[in-house]
């Protein structure tokens, strides 16, 4: 289904001319992506007065969803410039519908039995039922993530529809699970070729008619070898598909084969962006550190960071203590990582001492994704751990702080998401891997088996 299927025009009733549709959008639209009024091609957008009242609570905050808040306001403040939103509204662009803000509206007659509460998501609804009632010849819809406003809307009577713009097709994101293609039927000598020749590379012509998009990535059955499995990836600049080769860094060895591809594109210092996604215990937050300890000679900084999500509804401000101490629980998970490595060797040794010199030093940062705002990245290997939590428009704001010599590297797993309105459609980690892909400077490896321990896999595939 294309965009403009999704929210097309439909024709008023009889055989009269199509009318633009109706979208009644909620805070929370707003709060993902500040600007969503504009994705709507030439259906008019109504913005509830309540709307604007929730959005006055984020103005203040130094957060995404703030940062959005207030560009939203900046947006529509611009546009009203000079005029008043009247009856209609005012042009939100070229090509575009228009916007209008509507005030609240008393409790409909299909609201009262329902519901009693006098809520913000209750007096949106309202206002979206009162725009289809006294618009009976146009379509009108409400957009919301929240789930259950969906279900009260539906309730109501009132047509509700999630947000569709940066929904990444489930198909997509089906078919990046199984982005490695596995071949079984290669001739021998093009195997031998491959495993041993010279450079250790093949023409893609001996494996597929059409050119490789770059780093496609390979698993080849060597039957003559009782059944080997060889690994392989398509460099675009060479244009050939050459061996991927076991490798080590800093004392971690991948143990199947997705950690091998995975160790592979985080050490490749020409591939600048990688996304690694799969469970918990895979491997993929340990293998991206150890590739960034590995080649920490090359960077001036290593940066460690996650979104910190607040379960619960509670803000950070509630947790004893200061900063550091407050951040503590949300980094934790990357120190423990860091500890894996740092448990490889004694102590007392040249190692273990140049990772604390590396800490102590702020050569190897941890730090609250928030805090990257407004910086320029440049000779830093960036890791974002926990990325399935960032919205797409986030994932853009961090990739863009990329400076000459930067490598980022993004890790997740989009079927544990922690925000309330990200899925596994349309987070920003399933966004990255959907616009970025066939890019020679990306490379997404997605992790299978996880290798944290036996109980870890089977509890992560049964329970």
């Amino acid at each position: 289904m294309t965009m403009v299927e999704k929210y097309a025009n439909v024709p008023s009733r009889g055989n009269g001319p199509k009318r633009p549709k109706i979208f009644v959008l909620d805070t929370n639209i707003v709060l993902h992506d500040y600007k969503a009024i504009r994705k709507f091609q030439d259906n008019d957008i109504v913005i509830p007065i309540a709307v604007l009242e929730e959005l006055d609570k984020f103005k203040k905050g130094t957060d995404a969803l703030s940062f959005n808040a207030r560009g939203f306001m900046r947006d529509i403040d611009r546009l009203t410039e000079g005029k008043m939103f009247g009856k209609s509204g005012v042009p939100i662009g070229k090509g575009l519908g228009n916007i209008k803000i509507e005030p609240n509206h008393p409790f409909p007659d299909s609201m009262k039995d329902l519901f009693h509460d006098d809520i913000q998501d209750h007096r949106i609804l309202a206002t979206a039922i009162w725009v289809k009632d006294n618009n009976p010849d146009r379509f009108v819809a409400l957009v919301t993530k929240d789930i259950n406003l969906r279900m009260k809307a539906k309730a109501a009577g009132m047509v509700a529809q999630d947000y569709l713009t940066d929904r990444v097709e489930e198909n997509k994101v089906e078919f990046s699970q199984k982005e490695v293609q596995f071949v079984d039927s290669l001739p021998d000598d093009v195997m031998q070729e491959l495993a041993y020749g010279k450079d250790n590379v093949i023409d893609w012509r001996a494996v597929s008619k059409a050119r490789p998009s770059a780093n496609q990535l390979y698993k080849f059955k060597w039957n003559s070898h009782d059944g080997e499995i060889v690994c392989a990836r398509y460099d675009a600049d060479m244009d050939k598909i050459m061996l991927v080769r076991k490798r080590e860094a800093c004392g971690i060895k991948p143990r199947n084969d997705e950690q091998k591809f995975a160790l592979d594109a985080c050490l490749n210092r020409k591939i600048q962006l990688v996304s690694l996604t799969g469970g918990a215990g895979t491997g993929k937050t340990l293998l991206a550190l150890a590739s960034a300890l590995e080649l920490e000679k090359e960077f001036d900084q290593i940066i460690l960071s996650r979104p910190t999500v607040i379960l619960g509804n509670q803000d950070i401000g509630f947790l004893p203590g200061d900063q550091k101490n407050k951040m503590s629980p949300f980094l934790q998970p990357l120190m423990d990582n860091l500890n894996v490595i740092k448990a490889l060797y004694r102590p007392s040794s040249r190692e273990y001492q140049h990772i604390e010199g590396l800490l102590k030093d702020e050569k190897l940062l941890i730090t609250p994704l928030a805090y990257i705002r407004g910086r320029s990245l440049g000779k830093a290997f960036f890791i974002i751990d926990e990325a399935q939590n960032l919205t797409p428009h986030e994932i853009k704001t961090i990739i863009t702080r990329a400076g000459e010599g930067t490598k980022m590297v993004f890790t997740g797993d989009i079927f544990q998401i922690d925000q309330p309105y990200l899925d596994q459609w349309s987070n920003g980690l399933t966004h990255l891997g959907e616009k970025m892909a066939g890019q020679k400077l990306f490379e997404h490896v997605f992790l299978k088996k996880g290798e944290r321990s036996e109980l870890s896999d089977i509890a992560s595939k049964l329970l």
